[in-house]
């Protein structure tokens, strides 16, 4: 039996998302999601209809569990795409699962070069994505040191990229734990901030990304301490 290679993988994702029948599961899917998750939750957001806006879009929310993807990405009637480990792709049925939800492999530890060109041609497509700045799941409200690989996407691709704030997934789901205790959730999004450009329109430097990056942290935590805002609020009503 022949191995299906990386590669083959990223190429098979890509056509069971493009077909008929994988973007009417993702609706039902989003559909179950806002019908069960978001009272269980008591999921209270803002500005939701900014992740609406028609062409490439970097969602670049903070990362806390892995709540974050499926509540943020139902909050819109675009299919929002995203980067999966390579791992869950090797099963045929979860491989179409994870495929027909808009997930693209890459392999974890060497995963940096492949998981850039994946997203480029996803945002090329005019596709929505969530890329996490931060990378890894933190902890605590503050937002950490954000890579540039936000910054590097839409400077290639032109994608405008949206930054959000969400809080209380963690204190539901902490690393390690089994089972999610009930929080509330609130998702403050942001309006689009321009892909970063160089002088004079030129392509932006390492200078331009890095100052861009800054300028998004800033945003993150601006709209992190929004979504506390907005869950403490839904509390004491």
């Amino acid at each position: 039996m022949t191995e299906v290679t990386s590669a083959d993988l990223r190429e098979r994702a890509f056509e069971t998302g493009d077909k008929k029948s994988s973007l009417v599961f993702y609706r039902v899917v989003r559909r179950i999601v806002r019908s069960v998750l978001f009272p269980y939750y008591r999921v209270v957001s803002n500005n939701h209809e900014a992740l609406n806006v028609a062409g490439p879009m970097i969602l670049a929310p903070v990362h806390r569990s892995h709540l974050d993807s499926p509540l943020l990405a139902t909050l819109s009637q675009r299919r929002i795409r995203a980067l999966g480990k390579e791992s869950l792709f090797r099963p045929f049925g979860v491989r179409w699962v994870c495929a027909a939800l808009g997930a693209i492999p890459v392999r974890r530890g060497e995963a940096d070069r492949e998981a850039l060109k994946a997203a480029k041609a996803l945002l090329d497509r005019g596709e929505s994505m969530i890329v996490f700045p931060e990378g890894s799941r933190q902890e605590g409200h503050d937002v950490a040191e954000l890579f540039d690989g936000a910054a590097w996407l839409a400077s290639r691709t032109g994608a405008a990229v949206i930054p959000v704030g969400i809080s209380g997934t963690g204190d539901s789901l902490q690393s390690g734990s089994k089972l999610p205790k009930r929080t509330r959730v609130g998702i403050a999004v942001g309006d689009p901030i321009p892909a970063p450009v160089g002088i004079n329109g030129k392509r932006a430097n390492r200078d331009d990304m890095r100052a861009f990056t800054a300028q998004l942290r800033d945003r993150m935590q601006q709209l992190q301490d929004e979504a506390l805002a907005l869950a403490e609020e839904s509390g004491r009503r």
